[in-house]
Formats: C-alpha cells, sequence, structure tokens
C-alpha cells in the first residue's frame, strides 16, 4: 500500500501538505489529512492493470466488497476522467497564467508542473483499468448471491448500476444451496423457500447463465476444495472463458438516425432522470449517474425521444440542426 501511494499520489500529497503547512497545520497533521479515504481502493484498481500487462497470469479473479463499495469503486474510472477531460485543463491553464502575479502577491504555494503531471499520470492509469474493465473481450462481472430476499434485491440493484457503467455480467452464482441429499424435515421448509428464491433469481437475470453452489458440509478452503468446488459451479462450462455476451450499451442505426441502447433493468421511471447537455449525455438512476460523452456521429444529432423497450432504455438520435442542452422526453 505504502509503495502504490509514493509511485501515484507523493507529488500532489507533498504540494497538498506545502498548503497545508502554509495554512498552519502541522506537518504531520497535514501528511494525515492529505490521505483521502478511498485511495487504496483507487490503487487498487492500478494494480490489476499492472498484473493484466505483466502477463504472468492466466486469469485474475477480483474478490470485491460489499455492493456499495464495489460500485463506487468501479465508478471512480468514469468521474475522473469526466474531470480530467472537462476541468483540468482549465485549472491548468488559469494556475500557469496566474503564478507569476500570486507568487508576487503571497507565499501561497502553487501547483507546479510536477503535480498536474502526477495528476495526470494517474488519470492515464486508471482510464487504462476503465479499458480493460470493460472491454467484452477480457473481462466480465459474476454476481454471488445466497437465495435470500435481501441479497437478490441487492443484486438486481448492482445488476443495473453495472449496466448504467457498461460493466457485462456474464453469470449468476447462487452459493450455499441446500442439496438434495438433505432430508431432514427441519430443513424442509428451508428447502421449499430457497426453491421459490431460485425461481426468481431465474426469472430475474435470465438468459444471463444461473450457476449454482450448494451448501458445502465442510469449509471450502485450499485449492484441492476449491477445484471440487469449481467443477460442480461450472460443470461441462469453461470458467475462465466469457459466459454470456450482452453488450450493455449500444449504438446502432434506426431510418435516417441512431438508437443509443444502455441495459437497464428493474428501473421505474421515477428513480431515473436523462438530459442532454452539449456532447455529453447525463444518465442517473437513484444515487449514480454518468455521463456519457457521445460518439462524434451523435454529437451532430438532437435527441429525439427516449423510451424503454424491456430491459433496455433507448435514445433515438436523429439528423436534425445541432441544439445545446435541453431535456429529452420520456415515455
Amino acid at each position: 500500500a505504502q509503495d502504490r501511494l509514493e509511485d501515484n499520489w507523493r507529488e500532489i500529497q507533498d504540494y497538498l501538505t506545502q498548503v497545508m503547512n502554509w495554512a498552519g497545520v502541522e506537518t504531520i497533521q497535514a501528511e494525515e489529512l492529505t490521505v483521502i479515504p478511498g485511495l487504496d481502493e483507487i490503487f487498487s484498481l492500478i494494480d490489476v492493470r499492472t498484473h493484466v500487462e505483466s502477463g504472468r497470469f492466466d486469469m485474475l479473479i477480483v474478490d470485491c466488497a460489499p455492493t456499495a463499495e464495489t460500485l463506487r469503486l468501479l465508478s471512480l474510472p468514469e468521474i475522473m476522467n469526466w474531470y480530467i477531460e472537462r476541468i483540468f485543463p482549465v485549472e491548468r491553464r488559469v494556475v500557469k497564467t496566474i503564478r507569476p502575479i500570486v507568487s508576487k502577491l503571497t507565499t501561497l504555494p502553487i501547483a507546479g508542473d510536477q503535480v498536474f503531471g502526477a495528476v495526470e499520470r494517474l488519470h492515464r492509469n486508471l482510464e487504462a483499468v476503465k479499458q480493460i474493465l470493460t472491454d467484452e473481450k477480457v473481462s466480465s462481472v459474476r454476481l454471488v448471491v445466497n437465495p435470500e430476499k435481501m441479497v437478490i434485491a441487492e443484486a438486481r440493484r448492482t445488476y443495473t448500476y453495472l449496466g448504467l457503467f457498461g460493466y457485462r455480467v456474464d453469470a449468476v452464482v447462487v452459493n450455499r444451496v441446500l442439496p438434495e441429499e438433505i432430508t431432514d424435515p427441519y430443513f424442509g421448509k428451508w428447502k421449499d423457500i430457497q426453491a421459490e428464491h431460485l425461481a426468481t433469481v431465474r426469472e430475474s437475470f435470465e438468459p444471463v447463465p444461473i450457476l449454482t453452489a450448494r451448501l458445502f458440509d465442510r469449509e471450502m478452503v485450499g485449492v484441492s476444495l476449491l477445484r471440487e468446488m469449481g467443477d460442480e459451479v461450472y460443470g461441462d462450462l469453461v470458467a475462465t472463458e466469457v459466459l454470456y455476451e450482452d453488450d450493455p450499451i449500444r449504438v446502432r442505426k434506426r431510418g435516417t438516425g441512431y438508437v443509443l441502447s444502455m441495459r437497464l433493468p428493474f428501473v421505474s421511471r421515477e428513480e431515473m432522470d436523462i438530459h442532454r447537455r452539449g456532447e455529453e449525455l447525463f444518465v442517473r438512476v437513484g444515487p449514480y449517474k454518468r455521463n456519457l460523452i457521445l460518439p462524434q456521429t451523435l454529437k451532430r444529432m438532437v435527441v429525439r425521444e427516449a423510451n424503454f423497450v424491456g430491459d433496455h432504455l433507448e435514445v433515438l438520435f436523429g439528423r436534425e440542426p445541432h441544439t445545446r442542452g435541453g431535456d429529452v422526453r420520456r415515455r
């Protein structure tokens, strides 16, 4: 963790520490304050890129944290990318212009080129990670759920938000399923409850493959036991291959215009908002928002309407004179 901090944050931290020292904060306190919560998670994403590019591994498996933390982590490259491309260039030009003047009027430290260079380097790393994680030929997400009502509901929401940020889900694994050989009457009702929840999972996620892992009679730790579990879960499937292909976001031609389609299942109209502003399409679902930079073809068009077709939000773009801003129609 310390090495990652040194490689990716040291120049930025040193500058922030200087600013806090100038404001009267002691160095030790300043250094603690400049280690922003969540930095380790950001740098762990960069580790993914490092391992992929090393070529040392056939496959990387990332065991993610509880869903809210995972979604926040996976959205970081998108958020950082928007800031760097939209705000950062302006800040850098402004600082470069005012640095000679400010240095004569105050001792306030002004960010130098090395600080901006460190921010750009961090951005490049996160952008590379984003390309890896959203590459349909390289990466996929597998949701693991227990056959319980609240867990399934959370998995449904996660599936929606993953679609919002363009991550492909290629399988759902239902874990800790009571096996048929358990005949004790005490577990009879539990087996009935699990059967109902399994039906809900299939109804919610199919045609995504639904895999099951039974509740074993021991803790599955170690290579041999994990191999046994993997054989049962995947059967004849090849676990290292993408099990289901479905582009969460795609653009296709329709008549003289184009349709941008985004997979957003389980979303009610009340919790969703969408509008166009300049060259960006803003889509909000619940607490999460994504700013989509439109492809060049769509930038020259205007939004005609936006509708839900099954599990997909479809935004129709037409060939009309380009206008800035404005909400789109939803039906």
